[in-house]
């Protein structure tokens, strides 16, 4: 799964790796939480994309309220083409989430111990993620967003059975382009990314608590390979 992660780039380093002009606030983030407002992109049927600020925890648009039961931080790739609350999105909202890292935990001794996965150059990656817009009876709309999930590949296996989809940059096109809606064309997409340009290491407790948000989050606690 992925219920944590990092966004630390610049926004300059985001818009260069996508391709695109950004005007968006940001501060670096080194415990992103579900509920948060996060940095998404996403294509209208133009092409044009857009950098903007969505709730981390998908409500589907059909959803009566807005309650716990509609907030999905994570979608499976096995099934995300069927299920009611993914299927629109996945044809029609597919999107890009900007992040540099995410945690994962490993039960040790009766505890359980936070790993921190990254790029081993260090660069950032993006999520494949969906969004939805949901409106409530009165106000403005919500516009949330989920991170997709794949099974564990054998370098992430050890610290939990699920990954987060992190896509190649050279499928980014593909999965934002609004004119591919067929799931043969997109489902293939979803795979664990190259585990040879991966790290991963221990890192503080400290990230246990989401309201603790700074750099000694992702500071290893052993070399890292």
């Amino acid at each position: 799964m992925c219920g944590r992660y990092v966004l630390k780039a610049t926004l300059p380093d985001i818009a260069r790796m996508l391709g695109m002009e950004a005007d968006l606030a940001l501060e670096p983030s080194y415990n992103i939480a579900p509920t948060r407002a996060v940095p998404v992109c996403r294509s209208e049927q133009a092409g044009q994309k857009e950098l903007l600020l969505m709730h981390w925890g998908l409500i589907p648009h059909w959803a009566k309220q807005r309650d716990s039961n509609y907030r999905m931080i994570n979608a499976r790739a096995e099934t995300v083409a069927e299920k009611p609350a993914f299927r629109s999105p996945f044809r029609h909202r597919r999107c890009l989430i900007p992040g540099d890292g995410y945690y994962e935990w490993k039960s040790m001794q009766g505890r359980k111990q936070p790993y921190y996965f990254s790029r081993k150059d260090d660069q950032p990656f993006c999520f494949a993620g969906l969004w939805d817009r949901w409106q409530p009876p009165e106000g403005a709309p919500v516009e949330s967003c989920t991170i997709i999930t794949t099974g564990a590949d054998a370098f992430a296996a050890e610290f939990h059975h699920r990954m987060p989809v992190i896509l190649s940059e050279n499928d980014y096109a593909r999965w934002l382009d609004p004119r591919i809606s067929h799931a043969a064309q997109i489902v293939p997409l979803l795979r664990p990314f190259a585990s040879e340009a991966m790290r991963v290491y221990p890192v503080s407790t400290l990230v246990n608590n989401a309201r603790v948000d700074e750099a000694r989050c992702i500071t290893p606690l052993v070399d890292p390979a």
